[in-house]
């Protein structure tokens, strides 16, 4: 702290009792008092006199987060699409939306999201041309939508790297029968 402060700070305890401390006397020989009034008081006299208006915005915003799946639920996913061999996928379409309440999980895959859903589907979400999978390795932010719905072409993820995109398309992805 500086030295001049600490010797200082006693006298800015006096200065208010020495503001009220009497004048000289006045041409008409009555003595003149000045005194000191706090901020506070001041603020409370004129709020009585002036009615105030103020207006508060309130807004609510609600960040999910979806994070990747850990290694035992990955595992159990894939074994039971196929316990031979690895699984073969071919796109279904299933809408625009998704429920966001739905999804369990996230992963890139090539250019592409897979997204876990609570259900046991598997669903893709394809990102628009200048987005990368990668980007997503760690999961996604979203900002919750008044429908609960994830949605292509109106929603953006964001990455915890700092990667915003919209999902392009969204298909369902069933296993082949060879």
């Amino acid at each position: 702290m500086n030295p001049y402060a600490i010797l200082l700070a006693p006298l800015a305890v006096l200065v208010p009792t020495l503001a009220a401390a009497p004048l000289a006397p006045s041409a008409d020989g009555q003595t003149e008092t000045t005194a000191v009034v706090s901020s506070e008081a001041y603020d409370a006299a004129r709020a009585s006199e002036d009615p105030i208006a103020a207006q508060v915005r309130i807004e609510r915003r609600i960040t999910i987060r979806i994070a990747p799946p850990g290694p035992v639920m990955r595992q159990g996913f894939v074994a039971e699409m196929a316990p031979a061999a690895a699984p073969r996928f071919s796109e279904r379409k299933i809408g625009k939306c998704v429920p966001v309440a739905g999804i369990a999980a996230v992963q890139p895959d090539g250019g592409k999201l897979l997204l876990f859903m609570r259900d046991r589907r598997l669903v893709s979400a394809t990102l628009e041309k200048a987005c990368s999978a990668r980007d997503f390795y760690s999961g996604f932010y979203l900002e919750r939508a008044s429908d609960g719905m994830l949605c292509s072409d109106r929603d953006k993820l964001h990455s915890r790297s700092g990667a915003n995109c919209e999902i392009s398309r969204i298909r369902q992805l069933v296993a082949k029968d060879d």
